[in-house]
């Protein structure tokens, strides 16, 4: 069965990314009310890009995430609660979804960051399980959720990034990656090459 998404925005990613995350961490109080959400939307720790969402954004995404059916609405006691559905939606498994929401949170990370970042979420065995969720997430026959980044200058491993928000600016990243390497290569008086 294919599903296909529409690109969704940075709140949008980041909603779900939250809803995920805090049904693992907080399990006491998921799923979560309206208040949590904006809270963990907001939160200014584990989070990359740091944002400032309203109360109305949020009620205007989860309006947009509902009608694609990856989230859900309970109501009973005083508040309605909101919960992920995206094991269901995108066909993936929890370690997979642990994976994404740590992407969805924190943007591009090695396999490493993402093992040690998902322990709350899922304790992968070691690095090679890591990537081979990241592989399966990335081949996937209904289309890729994750890709892996070119390595950047300077760096040991590729970065993998989520593919929710569409496809990640590569060049750029690069160009502007190759421009701080060409600076730094003559401030050292040393060839870029």
């Amino acid at each position: 069965m294919s599903t296909t998404l529409p690109v969704l925005s940075l709140l949008e990613t980041r909603v779900l990314g939250v809803l995920a995350e805090k049904q693992r961490t907080v399990p006491d109080s998921y799923p979560l009310t309206l208040n949590s959400l904006v809270s963990g939307c907001n939160q200014k720790s584990s989070r990359d890009p740091v944002i400032d969402a309203a109360e109305t954004e949020v009620l205007a995404v989860l309006d947009s995430l509902r009608g694609l059916s990856l989230i859900m609405e309970t109501s009973g006691g005083r508040a309605s609660r909101y919960a992920h559905n995206i094991e269901r939606v995108l066909h993936i498994p929890t370690q997979s979804t642990a994976l994404l929401a740590m992407l969805m949170l924190r943007g591009p990370q090695t396999a490493g960051e993402l093992r040690l970042n998902c322990e709350r979420l899922h304790k992968f065995a070691d690095i090679s399980s890591v990537e081979s969720f990241l592989v399966e997430l990335a081949e996937r026959a209904a289309g890729g959720l994750v890709v892996e980044l070119p390595r950047q200058p300077g760096s040991r491993e590729n970065r993998w990034t989520h593919l929710l928000s569409g496809a990640p600016a590569i060049e750029e990243r690069m160009a502007a990656g190759a421009a701080m390497m060409g600076r730094l290569c003559a401030e050292l008086g040393v060839s870029a090459k």
